[in-house]
């Protein structure tokens, strides 16, 4: 999953790149930018006084986890932590705190109810597979006696939430893009998106992509790349992961209607693999107890963010961004690491639930609240 030396310039260099055509813009283009991405990132943060929900920090609090994680009947062995061994809880009592505001708690009963007869749907990797399971237990949490389907299929799964008409959908395609069967092999198509013709129709899309752009060697999905100049064994990651990007935007833009439908994309989500990003080198989230103190985050933030911002900032539909990245990265300690039941090895990409996916969920009910 790591990345050779070279690989590394070239990620430099395309971040590089996306700033550069910041700084040279005109200035009528920088304003038009700003007003842009001020949209797509940051209309989100509708409160009366425009809190930055995303700006704060974790604070102990002992009324929490949402739900017992014994008594949701929705998660996958390989977040459920508790189960699995992991033998400290005190990772369970953070919650995140917005600086400027007060967020909101999770009220189930009144998300039903505001979302009566509605349809939402995450699309994405596993992390969306992580934050659907989540928002499934918080709402049951609420109404544990409430007549629930759950339908478990690939890619799509879905749970209804019979009394209120509520169903939370699952799309699981961790490039957003089309992985054809050709002649050569599998081919990443990074100009298709043929599985969209499953997300209309929703009246809140919650995307995601990253975590498998950086996979290499036996553990990627395909075998090449394909773009509209032709074929690839391989590409610069985060170039790839900009066409594959724009695809999706180009997506939202032709076939959403936002007075019908709300967008949002989850942050980039961040692994803890190396401590020397919170400087401490020889350490990975396996056996971290407590977040990191503050709100910024010793190692910065990953190149990709730059690259959604980016395609966020070019965007004509308002896609909302779901800004989860630095808090989650201040979550060190919120991994399965070894105690995940279905995943070998020392997980510091994915995290327990309950955990802190149900803060991401936290966020987004306060957007649609707020």
């Amino acid at each position: 999953m790591g990345f050779s030396y070279q690989s590394i310039l070239h990620l430099v260099s395309m971040v590089l790149l996306v700033f550069s055509n910041q700084a040279n813009a005109t200035p009528q283009l920088k304003q038009q930018q700003q007003q842009q991405q001020y949209y797509n990132e940051s209309a989100l943060l509708r409160g009366r006084n425009r809190c930055n929900l995303f700006q704060g920090k974790w604070v102990f609090d002992p009324s929490y986890p949402f739900y017992d994680s014994s008594k949701c009947p929705f998660i996958d062995p390989e977040f459920d932590c508790l189960k699995y061994g992991r033998p400290d809880k005190q990772f369970l009592k953070y919650a995140w705190k917005p600086d400027a505001c007060t967020l909101p708690r999770f009220n189930g009963v009144s998300f039903l109810g505001k979302w009566r007869g509605k349809k939402i749907m995450f699309v994405g990797d596993s992390l969306s597979l992580n934050m659907w399971e989540s928002l499934a237990c918080m709402i049951h949490a609420s109404v544990p006696n409430a007549k629930t389907t759950i339908v478990r299929k690939d890619p799509l799964s879905f749970v209804i939430f019979e009394e209120y008409g509520v169903t939370v959908y699952l799309y699981r395609t961790p490039y957003l893009v089309d992985i054809v069967r050709e002649r050569v092999g599998a081919v990443l198509h990074l100009n298709s998106i043929n599985g969209g013709k499953a997300w209309r129709g929703m009246d809140v899309l919650v995307f995601n992509s990253w975590h498998w752009w950086t996979h290499q060697g036996k553990s990627q999905a395909w075998d090449y790349m394909r773009d509209e100049r032709g074929l690839y064994k391989d590409m610069n990651r985060l170039q790839a992961y900009y066409k594959g990007l724009a695809t999706w935007a180009n997506w939202v833009d032709t076939n959403v209607d936002p007075t019908k439908t709300t967008v949002f994309f989850q942050g980039i989500s961040p692994t803890h693999y190396e401590g020397r990003e919170w400087n401490q080198p020889k350490r990975s989230c396996n056996g971290e107890l407590q977040p990191l103190s503050g709100s910024k985050y010793p190692g910065g933030a990953p190149p990709a963010a730059a690259v959604l911002n980016k395609i966020l900032g070019s965007m004509k539909k308002p896609v909302y961004l779901l800004d989860i990245t630095t808090l989650s990265q201040l979550r060190k300690d919120a991994h399965p690491s070894t105690y995940g039941g279905q995943h070998s090895g020392n997980d510091c990409s994915h995290w327990c639930l309950p955990g802190l996916p149900d803060s991401w969920n936290q966020l987004l009910y306060a957007a649609l609240v707020m």
